[in-house]
């Protein structure tokens, strides 16, 4: 018998599943007991790689083992959910077990550790593995730290794109000229995308935009647009509401268009790590997915966004610009400020209430949003080729037009109806404003802390949770007008965002007109 082929297991050692209701966030986990037959046979350890085989379909688990307690009965083997919902066992199946064959991907990843240039064929090795659940999380935390600190060169970063487009669905269109729009992100309140799909579409250009929900931040261009209408569509769908209206405005990750993203991201937010290859191959994949052939890319850049300064914005898009040609995708970029938040709501439904009052061209509208959402979309206009090139000044005035005279506004409408729905969002039950502690000008604002807040305060997964920012940076405040208003649909969790704000002073800074003292923080 091959040695690389697992002997078969024998069928007295099978097990009864047992549902354990165990989030794992995406890793599949099986739980044995310590005194289980499986184990002694096998010589299984804990956290060893096992291949659990059904009677319809198999994984590959991290084993966990239980040393004492009843939480498992002899014959039974526990599942996390994310092991369950792959298997889906019949309530009298019985499950076998053995060790999982070596992944082939890893040597290529160990080739990557020692400083070794990977060929596409090796990236196609490491994705497929991992989109097929062969790999721990360990093992992608392998692969993530040896691609990241600048050791990718650029056919490395179009290798590892081109792998990510291919281990997924990828729509095709039956047009020459399919536009998109990305911001790298680390900017709250930034929430552009409704705005510009909707000119975009309403001036009869082609954008089939998916996006993604947070995944560090208060709130997804997903998790807003979900409070408006629905956006968890299959392909099937999403083609229809293109055909239908010229657009539409979706949650990718409910299509399986570059499913290997979602599990790279997984990781590398519990690593903490956000390399520059990774997002330039997160990013393209996405759009080459989805069928676009020209992209604008918005990079905020200041000191408390992702991207905090001018150089690094020019190095991410000098290698998003080199991987797009790889791909056949053309890309322009725009480098933005991100010193401050964007309009004034952070969470879901609060940056919902923003982008309905620019597109309705409400008195109350964000000024701040939607001029930085008209000069996307003249980009998006000018790209798409609607005006000359380098007639920027006329794609805004275009683009300013469709917005001004409703017609954004009627297209934004017609494409939630046609994905399902059209809502308005709610409101947070509970609120509490946070004043300013003195009279004086709103210096700098912590991007990073601000978005903190607004987690805590139960955003996203609390859709109408979040902040309401009552100041920007340049304004004026008196002592006791509220800088920003908290929102939260339980008492617990607005009290827990309280204590962080008490706790961290320097989410606001402010010139002082009321002190000796040259600069004094929110408390």
């Amino acid at each position: 018998m091959d040695p690389a082929v697992p002997a078969p297991v024998p069928p007295a050692f099978s097990l009864l599943p047992r549902r354990l209701g165990v989030d794992t966030h995406h890793e599949p986990v099986v739980v044995l007991r310590a005194d289980s037959p499986v184990v002694r046979a096998e010589g299984f350890e804990a956290h060893a790689r096992i291949e659990v085989l059904g009677e319809s379909a198999s994984i590959v688990a991290t084993l966990n083992i239980l040393s004492s307690g009843g939480l498992l009965g002899p014959d039974e083997v526990g599942l996390s959910e994310a092991a369950w919902l792959r298997l889906r066992p019949r309530p009298d199946e019985r499950l076998r077990f053995r060790f999982a064959p070596p992944s082939d991907a890893m040597s290529h990843v160990r080739a990557k550790i020692y400083g070794k240039r990977l060929a596409e064929g090796a990236f196609e090795a490491i994705i497929g593995d991992t989109v097929a659940g062969r790999l721990s999380n360990v093992e992608i935390a392998a692969f993530l730290v040896a691609c990241a600190a600048g050791s990718m060169n650029r056919e490395e970063v179009t290798g590892l794109t081109r792998a990510m487009v291919h281990s997924g669905a990828r729509m095709s269109w039956p047009h020459p000229l399919v536009v998109d729009k990305h911001c790298i992100g680390g900017l709250p309140g930034n929430r552009t995308t409704p705005i510009v799909v909707a000119i975009a579409t309403a001036l009869g250009l082609i954008m089939p935009k998916t996006s993604s929900r947070a995944i560090t931040s208060p709130a997804g261009t997903a998790d807003t647009l979900e409070t408006i209408t629905r956006v968890d569509l299959d392909l099937a769908a999403m083609r229809r509401v293109v055909e239908a209206e010229g657009g539409c405005m979706v949650w990718g990750g409910a299509m399986n268009m570059s499913p290997a993203d979602d599990l790279l991201i997984r990781v590398e937010r519990m690593l903490d790590l956000d390399s520059e290859a990774q997002l330039v191959a997160s990013v393209l994949s996405k759009k080459a997915a989805a069928g676009s052939t020209h992209v604008v890319i918005d990079i905020p850049t200041g000191p408390s966004a992702k991207v905090r300064s001018d150089e690094q914005a020019r190095s991410l898009l000098h290698a998003l610009q080199a991987s797009a040609r790889a791909l056949g995708l053309h890309l322009v970029g725009m480098v933005t400020d991100g010193s401050q938040p964007v309009g004034r709501g952070i969470g879901p439904a609060l940056e919902a209430h923003d982008v309905l009052r620019v597109l309705g061209n409400h008195p109350q509208a964000s000024a701040d949003l939607r001029e930085r959402a008209l000069d996307v979309a003249a980009a998006v206009v000018e790209l798409g080729g609607l005006v000359p090139e380098g007639a920027s000044a006329a794609a805004r005035e275009l683009a300013a037009g469709v917005l001004a005279d409703g017609r954004a506004l009627r297209k934004f409408q017609a494409i939630c109806e046609a994905q399902g729905a059209f809502r308005e969002p709610g409101v947070a039950p509970f609120q509490r404003p946070v004043p300013a502690p003195c009279t004086g000008r709103v210096q700098a604002i912590d991007n990073r802390l601000l978005a903190r807040a607004a987690k805590l305060a139960g955003a996203p997964h609390a859709r109408t949770a979040g902040l309401l920012l009552g100041a920007h940076v340049g304004d004026r405040v008196e002592r006791g007008q509220p800088l920003f208003e908290l929102h939260a649909e339980s008492q617990g969790e607005l009290d827990y965002a309280l204590d962080f704000v008490r706790g961290h002073p320097g989410m606001f800074h402010l010139d002082l007109e009321e002190s000796s003292a040259a600069r004094r923080v929110v408390r």
